[in-house]
């Protein structure tokens, strides 16, 4: 789609031509002839009064009133425009021999005005022509205006079919960029699809992640709004509340709005307001006393003078925003202030601007004449102290004036190219102003985006001082740089440490969380962090689960008190043996231990040291050696013990059964055949647990299930059939001996040793019964306590049982310890 200038009559002479006009005439507010006449809309006055329609008579036309707060607009906009097409005109390089003319209108602020006026424009009506020499010449070739993004968009959708382009220095709605819809619009100011980002980016800068949002209830506040709040999300940020303002809305509405901030818990504002939508905001807002929030605003009024004068003004100390960047165009104050208002084309304009700018009348009546004096004409306009003057609005002047020199370009264009064209797109022009600055169009008829960031800072006259304290450029998305100042927070939550997650409160914004500790096991090294990471097997959180530390590592060792104590037991039990060994082999010739294979008994008695002392491997660091062993050994020299007990009960059973008429068992059952079967019972063990190692041996193993915070290091089973069949056999052993035993009982010997082997195979079999549940429901190293001691349980109990009764006899009652007494029968 291309944006033209058309020059149907501009440069030719037409033949004469008869028009006539359907309804009233639109007349300019300013008019001036030339070879090509360039429109203008803007909005002098702020307000127009309302007439009520009777549908008796065709309404009245709009009639515009005040300048009150819109002096501005008369001095910045419409000087603007006059200073450039004069430049224009008196420069020898651009549009040579050819004069721009203008014709302005005066628009109040109204959309259907604003539309009419356009009309008018596209078409000029027989009286406004007869001021020229060119009756009916045609419509303008280009608009400069509007200043608001919604009368653009109306105009925009009227010029478009005509393909007239509307230059806009101050409609900043990213719906204008719209090709389609808007095909003939341009502007000098950026897009508030950029503002809207850069706002965002800046509110996330400044750490504010819970905000509230006014904005106007137009095309500008509600497109730009929508933008801020996609980026604003995307960044995390939240909107606590989003309200919109019209400046015609009734009093309940904005008591509505000052009820929903006092209610808030966010300190931070941001605005999409015009800044007439802003003023009467703010004096709400200080009639309430509604201080203490920071202020972020728009273009539209963070560098408006007129804003920071008002009475409640001081509401915004502090405002943070994006303006547009400064500039300086050279010629513009003294231009402004050489108006002269009676000599002037638009003579009413300017004898109403005259009279409110210096509050004065040039014809007063009797009831102005107290209270106004009479204007002479020749008033100092660098005396006034008001928005005419204002320099600080140089950036909206700038954007004007680049807009005039853009169309001005163009038409020099076409004038080049003669014959070979008949419109040329504005869209292509690209050049420099006298100051030095590129002025260009993107596709969407935009400039190239960039900021100046703006802070309120009141000075102790009560006036505000607009300071830059940062820059943002759109082609590279991030603040150049921001000078120190003191930020204030508006968080809905604070920041989570590391050790903590965050878990969304139900029903509010994702701003809103608390601050949950890391389960035992998982940390969280960052704030803000969302989830928990879960340590290492081998690692555990510390105290602040901001950290993954090493486990405790965890065995049964020798320097604990409880591996102390076993290991203590262990070495007693060994001595006590010796000790019995040795009193043994002292009186070896005596009768009560020639009784019953003494050999066995020697035997017995080092397997028992042998028991004593396997319970030592059990204790210290598991390693392969030792995993293998402990069981091994255990299981070998527990066969080994038993198989000697077995022996020594079957030989007390032989014994008796020898001393019967006609028996000859002891000579089948000597002390050869006694060695026999204690060494085939415990070759069948070591039989097992060569299968057992050779299949799936025990090993070193960290447990890391018991305890949460430890590393128990155990040796498992490796083949759990091979470790049950170990304790089976030793089981079946010691209960085949208990039942011999148990069965010899009675026998008729003074000294009947089965007796006590049934007293020790009875505790035995106790001992190893209650370690079964005992072992498996214990945790970590407990159950390797609870297989020692049960070692040293039943080891001590077989000691006790079969050889202290002898020992004391030995000892305390050597009058026993004849054959004899060992021969008598029991009465």
């Amino acid at each position: 789609m291309f944006y033209t200038l058309l020059l149907v009559a501009s440069f030719s002479k037409s033949e004469e031509q008869v028009c006539s006009l359907m309804g009233e005439p639109e007349e300019p507010q300013l008019f001036k002839t030339g070879d090509v006449i360039l429109g203008g809309i803007f909005s002098f006055q702020s307000n127009w009064k309302t007439v009520e329609l009777t549908y008796a008579h065709r309404p009245l036309p709009l009639q515009c009133t005040s300048f009150t707060s819109n002096l501005k607009s008369y001095g910045v906009e419409l000087n603007a425009m006059l200073f450039a097409i004069e430049e224009i005109n008196n420069s020898s390089d651009l549009l040579p021999g050819i004069t721009l003319g203008y014709m302005m209108y005066d628009t109040c602020g109204s959309i259907a005005r604003s539309v009419r006026v356009a009309l008018a424009l596209t078409d000029v009506n027989e009286e406004t022509a007869s001021l020229s020499d060119n009756p009916c010449r045609g419509s303008v070739p280009a608009i400069i205006g509007e200043a608001s993004s919604s009368p653009c968009m109306a105009i925009s959708t009227v010029l478009g079919p005509f393909y007239i382009p509307l230059v806009s220095h101050f409609a900043t709605c990213a719906c204008l960029s719209n090709k389609v819809r808007y095909p003939s619009f341009l502007r000098t100011i950026p897009s508030d699809y950029y503002q809207s980002r850069a706002l965002a980016q800046m509110v996330k800068h400044f750490g504010w992640t819970w905000v509230g949002a006014i904005r106007s209830s137009d095309d500008y506040g509600t497109n730009g709004m929508a933008t801020f709040t996609d980026t604003a999300t995307q960044l995390g940020i939240c909107l606590e509340y989003s309200v919109s303002f019209f400046r015609t809305d009734p009093s309940e509405k904005i008591q509505r709005i000052i009820n929903i901030i006092k209610g808030s818990t966010s300190r931070v504002i941001v605005t999409f307001l015009s800044y007439t939508d802003l003023e009467i905001l703010i004096d709400e807002f200080a009639h309430h006393n509604l201080t203490g929030y920071q202020w972020v605003g728009t273009e539209a009024w963070i560098s408006d003078s007129v804003t920071a004068t008002t009475e409640g003004h001081y509401i915004l100390d502090g405002s943070v925003g994006l303006a547009i960047p400064k500039a300086e165009v050279s010629g513009l104050r003294e231009f402004m202030l050489d108006v002269k208002p009676l000599n002037s084309s638009g003579e009413k304009l300017f004898t109403q601007f005259w009279e409110t700018a210096f509050h004065c009348s040039f014809k007063r009546t009797k009831e102005t004449a107290g209270s106004q004096k009479e204007c002479t004409g020749y008033e100092d306009l660098a005396g006034l102290e008001n928005s005419f003057n204002d320099m600080s609005l140089m950036p909206i002047f700038n954007n004007v004036y680049k807009g005039v020199y853009a169309i001005a370009h163009s038409l020099h264009n076409i004038l080049g190219c003669g014959q070979k064209c008949s419109n040329t797109n504005i869209k292509n022009i690209h050049f420099k102003t006298k100051e030095g600055e590129e002025v260009y169009f993107n596709e969407n008829g935009d400039p190239a985006a960039k900021y100046d960031i703006i802070n309120w800072q009141p000075k102790k006259d009560g006036s505000v001082e607009f300071v830059t304290i940062g820059l943002y450029d759109a082609s590279d998305p991030f603040i150049k740089y921001v000078l120190h100042m003191q930020v204030p927070v508006s968080i809905c939550s604070g920041t989570c440490d590391s050790g903590t997650r965050k878990v969304l409160q139900k029903g509010k914004p994702v701003c809103c969380y608390d601050c949950i500790p890391c389960a035992e096991g998982e940390v969280s090294n960052t704030t803000d962090s969302i989830t928990c990471v879960r340590c290492h097997p081998e690692f555990w959180s510390n105290e602040r689960r901001d950290d993954c530390e090493k486990k405790e590592t965890e065995f049964l060792s020798f320097t604990e008190i409880m591996g102390s104590i076993l290991t203590l037991s262990s070495l007693i039990g060994a001595c006590l043996t010796a000790t019995v060994a040795f009193i043994f082999f002292r009186h070896r010739n005596t009768p009560i231990v020639k009784a019953n294979n003494s050999e066995l008994s020697f035997l017995l008695l080092f397997s028992l040291t042998l028991c004593f002392l396997c319970s030592l491997t059990f204790i210290g660091r598991p390693s392969d050696w030792s995993c293998m062993l402990r069981h091994t050994a255990f299981g070998i020299t527990f066969v080994l013990c038993i198989s000697c007990v077995l022996g020594k009960t079957l030989a007390v059973l032989m014994a008796f059964k020898a001393t019967l008429p006609g028996s000859n068992l002891m000579k089948w059952f000597g002390p050869r055949r006694q060695r026999i079967v204690v060494l085939a019972f415990t070759f069948i063990q070591i039989g097992i647990c060569i299968v057992w190692l050779t299949a799936n041996p025990p090993y070193p193993f960290k447990n890391l299930r018991h305890f949460k915070d430890k590393i128990i290091l155990e040796c498992a089973l490796g083949s759990p059939i091979g470790f049950w069949a170990v304790l089976g056999y030793i089981g079946l052993l010691a209960l085949l001996c208990f039942i011999l035993a148990f069965l010899a009982r009675k026998l008729p010997d003074n000294f009947n040793e089965a007796k006590f082997i049934t007293f020790s195979m009875l505790i035995f079999c106790a001992v190893w019964m209650t370690f079964i549940p005992a072992y498996v429901s214990s945790p970590g190293k407990f159950s390797v306590v609870v297989e020692i001691f049960a070692i040293l349980a039943s080891s001590f109990g077989l000691l006790f049982c079969i050889f202290f009764p002898k020992c004391y006899i030995i000892l305390l009652k050597p009058e026993k310890n004849t054959k004899k007494n060992m021969m008598d029968k029991k009465s």
